[in-house]
């Protein structure tokens, strides 16, 4: 199993993190991906313990997590863990997204399903409201936290991810649960409890969280109408 950590600017915490995944997880393997920090994120985790992959410039989570994926394929792992750089996940609920993996593709651990105390305000709580059912009604099962990027994916979905996880912003949460169900994969959650960022603040301003309802709704829409062709290797597995 790998635990992909994508990482910006996150010198403060990402050591931390680190440090925490490997010691309630032993065993586990840890890639920081670098997406173009200009701090000492890159370096702090490889002192923790983690690979590290330097992206040139900044591509986003998205861009960050396509290269995990990629990087986990030709590595040969069979499970792949989304675990942010910032603190709020907590690793001790990993094995429990992993056992999940067992009857999913995809699991998903979700906030607002009955664990921890964590809130939502304004327009991204807006548009959790709006795609939690049209997701849930898609994947065929309840889905609280459709934006929650603390997610595993199995050998079938890291095949689909490595080749069409999207870049664009937003992309990363709603639109690649969208091609993974439109490619046959099945999604499942697990409820966790989020806990607060360690250092820094949220990457949203107040500019950006006024059109985060407009673009979300976007994604999911340009994600149910495009193709998405299973790679070959998926289909060879299916």
């Amino acid at each position: 199993m790998l635990v992909i950590v994508p990482a910006l600017n996150e010198g403060a915490s990402v050591g931390a993190v680190v440090t925490e995944i490997r010691r309630t997880n032993p065993g586990v393997d840890v890639l920081v991906v670098d997406d173009g920090s200009v701090d000492a994120t890159g370096e702090v985790a490889r002192a923790a313990g983690a690979a590290v992959c330097r992206l040139p410039f900044n591509l986003g989570v998205g861009g960050a997590m396509r290269t995990g994926y990629r990087w986990a394929l030709e590595q040969g792992y069979d499970v792949a863990v989304q675990v942010d750089a910032d603190g709020q996940h907590d690793p001790a609920y990993l094995s429990t997204l992993v056992s999940r993996l067992d009857t999913a593709d995809v699991v998903i651990g979700a906030r607002f399903a009955g664990v921890g105390q964590y809130e939502v305000r304004g327009p991204r709580r807006w548009a959790m409201a709006l795609l939690a059912p049209v997701l849930s009604w898609l994947a065929g099962t309840r889905l609280t936290d459709v934006t929650s990027g603390y997610r595993a994916a199995n050998r079938r979905a890291l095949q689909v991810f490595a080749t069409h996880y999207p870049t664009e912003y937003l992309g990363d949460t709603v639109e690649s649960l969208v091609i993974a169900l439109r490619t046959g994969c099945t999604i499942r959650q697990v409820p966790v409890e989020m806990r607060l960022r360690t250092h820094g603040s949220p990457s949203q301003n107040p500019l950006r969280a006024s059109a985060y309802l407009v673009r979300v709704v976007s994604a999911l829409l340009l994600a149910l109408v495009r193709p998405w062709p299973l790679p070959a290797t998926a289909e060879a597995t299916a």
